[in-house]
């Protein structure tokens, strides 16, 4: 273990026990991920930039303290899936009932941490300050750049919470804080980060975390715009 992770350890101990993280995602497969991508990317392409993104997002939670990690699947396991996660799958039709399915259905009495697949750039350390957040908070935010929410923490499931609230949308992040504080819970807030929906976004997300193997499959498939 190096001396970050070390560190990141520490962090998340100094906040107390770490939360169960939940990683909401589909089976990379050509023609039903990263649609948006193309036709900048071809499908392949597109789903093999997904398959990088979520190898990255899983190895950051492999490495991030957490009580337990699950993967809330819709589709079929991989390669890419590393060990340690339980996986579970998906229930509901829009994202807003999966998202609380998937809080109901890894609740085990401790905090959750519920992140996408679409922030390759997460680290072990911004998931400890979700942990952290966690401590003093009744829920935590990372709000996305596109008006979203990349990341949601919270002490305790309340489907209520998720349900009803329009997603995709550039104010979901605002009316799923509306909830949170119309609920009385006192909210924590992590860094702004993009999500992959786009040939632009790949290529800054790609750049500010050029280490990973995300910004590796971005390279290799050269740059490309919404107009290729």
């Amino acid at each position: 273990m190096n001396d970050t992770l070390n560190d990141t350890v520490k962090d998340a101990a100094d906040g107390g026990p770490p939360a169960d993280v939940i990683v909401i995602a589909k089976e990379p497969a050509v023609g039903r991920v990263k649609t948006r991508l193309t036709p900048a990317y071809t499908p392949a392409e597109a789903a093999a930039l997904a398959e990088a993104s979520l190898r990255d997002t899983l190895a950051a939670v492999a490495a991030a303290p957490a009580g337990r990690r699950v993967l809330a699947l819709d589709g079929t396991p991989g390669r890419w899936l590393p060990r340690g996660f339980t996986v579970i799958a998906q229930r509901g039709g829009g994202l807003d009932e999966r998202l609380a399915h998937a809080f109901d259905d890894a609740w085990a009495g401790r905090p959750l941490v519920l992140i996408g697949m679409d922030t390759p750039q997460v680290t072990p350390r911004l998931l400890a300050q979700a942990h952290r957040g966690l401590a003093r908070h009744d829920a935590v935010v990372g709000p996305a750049s596109d008006g979203g929410f990349w990341l949601l923490g919270l002490r305790r499931p309340d489907a209520r919470l998720l349900r009803g609230v329009p997603m995709s949308r550039t104010y979901t992040g605002e009316v799923l804080l509306t909830r949170l504080r119309n609920a009385g819970l006192e909210v924590g807030f992590l860094p702004r980060l993009t999500d992959v929906d786009t040939p632009a976004d790949a290529q800054s997300v790609a750049a500010r975390a050029a280490g990973g193997r995300f910004a590796a499959a971005v390279r290799a498939l050269g740059a490309r715009t919404a107009a290729a």
